[in-house]
C-alpha cells in the first residue's frame, strides 16, 4: 500500500468538519482525488472546494455577536 500524502494545499474533510471533528485530507496522485483517513470519504479537488464552501456558509456568522433577537 502506498504511503499517505498531503495534497497540493491542506483541505479539510467535509463530512467530518461538519461534525466538528478538523481532519486533514490525504491526496492520491494516481487516482486524483482526495480523501479522509477517519471517515473513508473521498472526491475531487472541485467536490471537495464546493462542500467545504457549504461549510463555511452554515458557520459564517460564528464569530458575529449577536445581540439584537427581535423578530
Amino acid at each position: 500500500m502506498a504511503q499517505a500524502g498531503k495534497g497540493k494545499l491542506n483541505f479539510r474533510c467535509p463530512s467530518c468538519f461538519m461534525r466538528d471533528i478538523d481532519m486533514d485530507m490525504f491526496y492520491d496522485p494516481d487516482k486524483k482525488e482526495y480523501y479522509c483517513l477517519r471517515c473513508q470519504y473521498r472526491g475531487s479537488e472541485e467536490d471537495v472546494l464546493e462542500k467545504n464552501e457549504m461549510a463555511r456558509f452554515r458557520y459564517g456568522a460564528i464569530a458575529k455577536r449577536f445581540t439584537d433577537f427581535e423578530i
